[in-house]
């Protein structure tokens, strides 16, 4: 039934449409068979995946590499779709989600020729943003879902707000709700199933039990890996711990949420806690490169949406929309202010204010056209991307290779070979090459970085051992004497 009806959707696509549909397939399955981009990849995802998929949730995890206390709920869906038992290799869901995103998008671009309603085209222009998407979906990254997800959220509350039915409520919670498990700093979103409840609660009221079911199971789903991995059931929020040997010490969740503010504005840690919310806002607006590119458009956009929405879409819904794009921007400014994090946000008003004034359809497909050929250009042609970014680990986009066709590259974006190192009762594999601190690549379980838990140990007295000689019963934090 769903497979029919997908079939004679697309056979009602125009000439146009179907080319595209054609395109951006080959074109999602060959950037996926390429070398993964994203650096977070090499620090985390495949580490992650790797104990999914033989451990489940180990104990204390969190205390061997701090970034596997932030398993997502994209990494629990990878690990049960990368059938790692038939084929090593498979690491792409965000590439398949990007593909579902697109192809979610052409459909309702296709009906906005019929109907001309504005919040099909908004939705229609998303596979113009591909040319930036496609970098990351080489490798699981959790942005790629939150990016689809927030745009079809968007789509369905402006598209039900005036005659919500419960099953569309249903719908935007559990979508709200996969987004918040994937990533939990897409949090802002929840407000727009809260709105839909509180001015339909009376009419929602006797059929409500299904999605509070559903709501307490992802709470406890939530809570489960957290406690397990961390000690900390609401991690990253840290005020609740559980009093187990397996919790992840203070000072070293002080040191993972400062490091990350430190780096997102390139600043010391006494003289950003100095700052006023104007200097940091500054300090955010005015940071490097192609950060302070994407940050000033985000600015940009913010600020002139408000005519845009009062003078072509002025509805209750857009406006709510908007104001929960502020929300958003406003926890990220103070949390991790990195462009990656809110550039979906900054999108979906840029197609909006693309819709109110170019709604051509020749000029649409116009820019269809062009994204497809630029994608094609930093798919298969070496670029740098030097004079964006300072970090060299991203200096080179990811290319299509013509091996891939018959050999999909690995899952790291390296070579890299491990030495065996053993420190207490922890006999772990290090990288050779010490690329960066928090690398992990793609070594045989437990594989973490020896300069970083060297550093811990140094600096934290703090030493991940194992508590038992088996894996799968997790790890703690052994605390040192400062003579030991």
């Amino acid at each position: 039934m769903i497979y029919n009806s997908f079939y004679q959707e697309f056979k009602n696509l125009n000439a146009t449409l179907k080319f595209f549909f054609a395109a951006i397939t080959t074109l999602i399955i060959a950037q996926c068979s390429s070398i993964p981009y994203v650096i977070d990849n090499e620090s985390y995802y495949i580490q992650t995946i790797k104990w999914l998929n033989e451990y489940g949730f180990v104990k204390g995890l969190g205390n061997l590499h701090i970034f596997y206390a932030q398993t997502s709920g994209w990494h629990i869906a990878q690990s049960a779709f990368n059938f790692s038992f038939l084929y090593k290799n498979f690491n792409d869901l965000s590439g398949f989600c990007l593909l579902l995103g697109n192809i979610f998008a052409i459909f309702k671009l296709n009906e906005y020729f019929s109907t001309t309603n504005k919040n099909y085209l908004i939705i229609g222009l998303l596979p113009l943003a591909n040319v930036f998407f496609f970098q990351f979906i080489s490798a699981p990254s959790p942005d790629i879902p939150i990016y689809i997800l927030t745009f079809i959220i968007f789509f369905y509350f402006i598209e039900n707000f005036k005659n919500t039915t419960i099953d569309d409520f249903n719908l935007i919670t559990l979508l709200v709700l996969f987004a918040l498990f994937i990533k939990v700093t897409s949090v802002a979103l929840l407000i727009l199933p809260i709105i839909l409840l509180i001015t339909n609660f009376k009419s929602f009221a006797p059929k409500l039990l299904p999605i509070i079911s559903f709501g307490l199971l992802f709470l406890s789903l939530f809570i489960i890996k957290n406690s397990l991995l961390t000690g900390y059931p609401l991690f990253p929020f840290t005020r609740l711990e559980l009093d187990s040997n397996h919790i992840i010490p203070r000072n070293v969740i002080s040191f993972f949420f400062s490091e990350q503010m430190r780096y997102n504005y390139f600043i010391s840690e006494s003289d950003l806690n100095q700052l006023s919310f104007s200097q940091i806002a500054i300090k955010w607006l005015l940071s490097s490169k192609i950060n302070a590119i994407f940050n000033a458009l985000t600015i940009l956009i913010v600020a002139i949406s408000p005519f845009f929405i009062f003078k072509y879409f002025n509805k209750k819904s857009v406006w709510i929309i908007y104001f929960v794009i502020l929300f958003q921007l406003l926890i990220l400014l103070f949390t991790s202010p990195q462009y990656r994090f809110f550039i979906h946000l900054t999108l979906f008003y840029s197609f909006f204010i693309f819709a109110c004034w170019f709604a051509n359809k020749k000029l649409i497909f116009a820019s269809y056209y062009l994204s497809i050929g630029l994608i094609a250009v930093v798919l298969f042609f070496p670029i740098s991307y030097k004079s964006l970014t300072e970090n060299k680990l991203i200096g080179k986009n990811s290319r299509f290779s013509a091996t891939n066709i018959l050999y999909p590259h690995n899952n790291s974006k390296w070579t890299t070979t491990f030495d065996s190192v053993q420190k207490g009762n922890l006999k772990f594999n290090s990288p050779t090459n010490n690329y960066f601190f928090w690398g992990s690549g793609n070594g045989n379980l437990p594989s973490v970085n020896k300069v970083q838990i060297e550093y811990f140990e140094k600096y934290y007295q703090v030493l991940p051992q194992q508590t038992t000689t088996d894996l799968k019963d997790g790890f703690y934090a052994k605390k040192l004497s400062s003579n030991e």
